[in-house]
Order: structure tokens, then C-alpha cells, then sequence
């Protein structure tokens, strides 16, 4: 049976020098050095059977892929489904000790870190990318796809696939910049998770990288 590979890549680094959490947020960009990763990891890539190519709709995703459709000659889709995970504290700055959560005015939003209360619900997180995930199985089938998506999205769909609680410690997440979370499929049926980092490792508390 012929097997497929699906590629959750994380996008390169964004230009925030002002440190917020920006979410889904217009206007910001990659910087030079996420324009690098970008380009870095198409060429990565290269030598992989590559078919098909789509991203969130937000900028930073949209020029993270633009390399990779421009090395196999693709398009670069867009589905909605791997867009940012919506978030109640965008436009601030959330870091424990200097930023929004600071403030009583914030707290109430703080109550239920399961769910989270603050954003989109885990569970309505990872069915969205599943179905963007089947989506391109289904158009790379026998090949492979490149998935182009961001840090929360990419990393609760991994731990929804391997069986584990939802609510997990951001400091935790392994999914760098410009990482690479590949979906190995027999058929239909999902075989195994692999991830790389090709641009290196990052901080995930880095907030807005």
C-alpha cells in the first residue's frame, strides 16, 4: 500500500520587536532571519517528492511557503483551518512577570487553563487541523504535502494524535521555528509522527517568535 507524508511546518521567525502576541494580528511579517528559515527549508526539501503546498491565510505562513512552491513548482494553497489559534490576550504582552497577566483585569479569563478560557478550546484546535491534515493527504496521496501552520495548531494537533492531554506547559512544546512535524500515513491510516528541526532549535517561551 502506497504511504504518504504530511508536513506540519511551523513558520519562520516574525519581526515583533515589541514582543506581543500578535495571533492572528495583520501586518507581521517574517524577518530576515525568518526569511532565511524559509529558504532553508525548501532546500531542505529538495529531493523529497513533494505535490502539494498550503498555508494559513496570515502573512508570516503565506511567505514561509512561498519558497517551498517556488523550489517544486507548486502553488501555494490556502486553508483556513491552519490558521493561529484565536487568543483573548492578542495585542499584549503575556510573559509571566511583565505583561498582561499581571493585571486583575485579565484574571477572569485565566479560570480554566484545560479548555483553555482564554482562547480556542484545545479539542476545536486539533479537529481543525486533522481535517487540514486529511485534506492533504488526500491531494498529495502516494507523495507528500507541506502544511504550512504556527506553533499552538501544529503542536496540540501532534499531542491530540499521540493520545495526550490537551492542557500541556507552553515551555514544553517542541515545535521550533521553521520545524517540521511529518505525518507518515499508510493508506488512510496514521503510522507514525517524526519531527525535525532544520533551521535549529528555538525557545518555545519566546513570546511572538
Amino acid at each position: 500500500m502506497t504511504g504518504t507524508v504530511v508536513h506540519f511546518l511551523r513558520h519562520g521567525e516574525v519581526h515583533n520587536p515589541e514582543g506581543v502576541l500578535y495571533g492572528r494580528l495583520p501586518g507581521y511579517r517574517l524577518s530576515d532571519r525568518g526569511e532565511q528559515q524559509a529558504k532553508g527549508v525548501a532546500e531542505f526539501l529538495v529531493g523529497r517528492d513533494i505535490a502539494h503546498v498550503v498555508a494559513s491565510p496570515l502573512e508570516r505562513a503565506q511567505q514561509t511557503a512561498a519558497p517551498i512552491g517556488a523550489a517544486f513548482e507548486l502553488d501555494v494553497a490556502v486553508d483556513e483551518r491552519l490558521i493561529e489559534a484565536d487568543n483573548q490576550f492578542e495585542g499584549l504582552k503575556v510573559s509571566v512577570g511583565d505583561g498582561a497577566l499581571r493585571s486583575p483585569a485579565h484574571w477572569s479569563k485565566l479560570w480554566n487553563p484545560l479548555r483553555p478560557s482564554w482562547g480556542e478550546p484545545y479539542l476545536e484546535i486539533a479537529r481543525r487541523m486533522l481535517g487540514a491534515a486529511y485534506r492533504a493527504r488526500t491531494a498529495a496521496e502516494g507523495r507528500e504535502a507541506v502544511c504550512v501552520s504556527h506553533q499552538l495548531p501544529i503542536w496540540t494537533l501532534r499531542r491530540f494524535l499521540e493520545g495526550k492531554p490537551m492542557w500541556h506547559d507552553p515551555r514544553r512544546r517542541q515545535c521550533s521555528l521553521a520545524s517540521l512535524t511529518s505525518l507518515v500515513f499508510r493508506g488512510e491510516e496514521l503510522v507514525r509522527v517524526a519531527y525535525v528541526e532544520p533551521a535549529g532549535g528555538t525557545d518555545p517561551k519566546l513570546t511572538g517568535a
